[in-house]
């Protein structure tokens, strides 16, 4: 029973960790992109769009390439730990949040925005107003890339070794049983996966909830 408190606990702490981090810096890249016009934007949004399915070992492999010893991040020396898994979720989650946030505020009128600006609100104003307006949807976004870390396999055995009481998340743990022959610890590993994962999605859900009655 500790064993698998431990195995969730390892799983929420980098599978939270991860998301924030990602939705600190995509969101903000997502609004960059759709309030500015460059020449190759929409070829850049078809190739956030593409990475969306972007395979979870080819992003490991990346990454422990980058952190192994002969890497040019090696000198980190965090390769097989909860970090390095953190940072690789990070890289996965970049192309879905991004492309998921520019969806949102595509989903905004444009005349929120024309109305703000005409009535005297500068442009990071105007751009504020309209993420209020699709904060809704850029927080499903988010959640949406919570659900691909928390279920994540490929990258977390590559770069975090699955190693028990360090690195193993639910996930790998289940891979790992299955391998071994085992049937009804996965199970158990799996709804406790399925879980975890309504709780947070039920727990944003209802914040969500109660700052639209506010």
């Amino acid at each position: 029973m500790w064993e698998i408190l431990e195995i969730t606990g390892t799983t929420l702490a980098i599978s939270c960790s991860s998301t924030a981090i990602a939705a600190l810096i995509f969101v903000p890249l997502g609004c960059l992109i759709y309030f500015n016009s460059f020449k190759g934007k929409m070829l850049l949004i078809n190739i956030i769009q593409t990475f969306y399915s972007l395979p979870t070992v080819f992003v490991g492999l990346l990454v422990f390439m980058a952190f192994s010893k002969e890497g040019p991040l090696g000198f980190f020396g965090i390769l097989f730990t909860p970090q390095v898994m953190v940072v690789g979720q990070v890289v996965l989650l970049a192309p879905i949040i991004t492309g998921l946030t520019l969806s949102a505020l595509k989903g905004v009128g444009p005349e929120i925005r024309d109305t703000a600006v005409s009535l005297g609100a500068s442009r990071f104003q105007a751009v504020r107003i309209v993420l209020l307006e699709a904060r809704h949807s850029t927080l499903n976004a988010v959640l949406v890339g919570f659900g691909r870390a928390i279920s994540e396999v490929g990258l977390a055995v590559m770069v975090g070794g699955n190693i028990a009481g360090y690195t193993r998340t639910l996930a790998t743990a289940i891979a790992l049983e299955t391998t071994e022959g085992a049937i009804g610890r996965p199970i158990v590993l799996g709804l406790i996966l399925i879980a975890v994962a309504l709780i947070v999605t039920y727990s944003v859900n209802r914040i969500q909830k109660r700052g639209r009655a506010s």
